[in-house]
């Protein structure tokens, strides 16, 4: 078979509730606009103790693999280096919580978006299903991180939609974005599902596998910056596309209000990698690339209001680092909704 164009590498961990809804999500029969599209899918189990069933995974489609990654440590960064290892296309796509579900134009975005600029960094914005967020100690809090959220609940919500049908649905299900970023327009700390080239992922040295902390503490972060800080890659976020987090007690998302969060142990890991260095986002300016269907128009203009407060405060700072004109500019339409 001819390598697929895009290869998608997904990490999961104790998670064959959550695996079934991404995967579905990844699937030729839910999203839209990649019948000609040759993609493959790598699903990585990274030494679960209750690991997927390789069959399950390949009954989603002749794209769809399994390996299982025998390891003790409690950090994706060498499941995902591993997967990337794995996969046969020159463009790739990382998942590096296996939670997530996507919306169903996601892959056709990316790869478009791969094939028109020269050197492109792609960026989807993660939401919040449930409830808007409180404010718990100064800190936002998403709603599965309230004492109330449980994947019981999670269930009942996700049943209320038709989102297998059109995925589109699920942004009738968020009430927030997953951080402080503010989503498509405002300034991302992270991107739970990106798509980079090969070269590029390569030359950045992957993901560091340093990182030991549960769930990779601030892996994807750290990931995230120093592609987006490279001046060559074009940084695109796509607008009207999302991934949604599903409740699956992570290291992060299990932290309940008035308990211990896990961020004070995540920094001071980084800051030992990075010679003592504070973590902090790169106010980068994107380039955007999509169209918003009707049901995310809410949360696009929650975002915009706040989003756009935030670079205007950051221009006056002389912060945004602008971006120069991609080497090729897209050919094809948006996607219709």
């Amino acid at each position: 078979m001819p390598d697929p164009a895009l290869s998608i590498v997904v990490v999961f961990f104790n998670m064959r509730r959550e695996a079934h809804r991404s995967l579905l999500s990844l699937s030729k029969r839910y999203q839209t606009g990649v019948a000609n599209l040759e993609y493959e899918v790598i699903a990585i189990d990274n030494g679960s103790t209750a690991p997927l069933d390789e069959a399950t995974v390949r009954a989603f489609g002749p794209e769809f693999r399994y390996q299982f990654f025998d390891t003790k440590s409690p950090s994706p960064a060498e499941a995902v280096n591993f997967g990337v290892s794995q996969a046969r296309g020159r463009q790739l796509m990382i998942m590096v919580d296996g939670a997530h579900m996507l919306t169903p134009r996601v892959l056709w975005t990316a790869a478009t978006v791969m094939a028109d600029f020269a050197q492109p960094f792609v960026a989807t914005v993660s939401l919040a299903l449930g409830a808007a967020p409180t404010v718990v100690s100064g800190r936002t809090v998403p709603p599965a991180e309230s004492a109330a959220w449980d994947q019981a609940a999670e269930d009942r919500l996700l049943a209320s939609v038709d989102w297998q049908r059109n995925g589109y649905e699920l942004f009738r299900l968020a009430r927030s974005f997953n951080d402080l970023a503010m989503g498509w327009f405002g300034c991302l700390f992270e991107s739970s599902c990106f798509a980079i080239s090969r070269a590029a992922f390569e030359q950045l040295s992957g993901f560091e596998q340093r990182f030991q902390s549960a769930g990779g503490g601030l892996v994807a972060l750290d990931f995230f910056r120093r592609a987006v800080s490279r001046p060559d890659l074009a940084y695109v976020v796509l607008l009207g596309e999302a991934t949604f987090h599903q409740y699956h007690g992570g290291a992060a998302s299990s932290a309940k209000p008035g308990g211990e969060h896990p961020w004070p142990r995540f920094l001071a890991e980084y800051q030992s990698i990075r010679g003592g260095a504070n973590y902090q986002r790169v106010a980068r300016l994107p380039i955007y690339f999509g169209q918003f269907p009707p049901q995310a128009l809410p949360l696009a203009e929650l975002s915009a209001r706040n989003g756009f407060a935030f670079w205007r405060q950051a221009q006056a700072q002389g912060q945004p680092q602008q971006q120069q004109p991609p080497s090729q500019s897209p050919q094809q339409q948006p996607p219709s909704v």
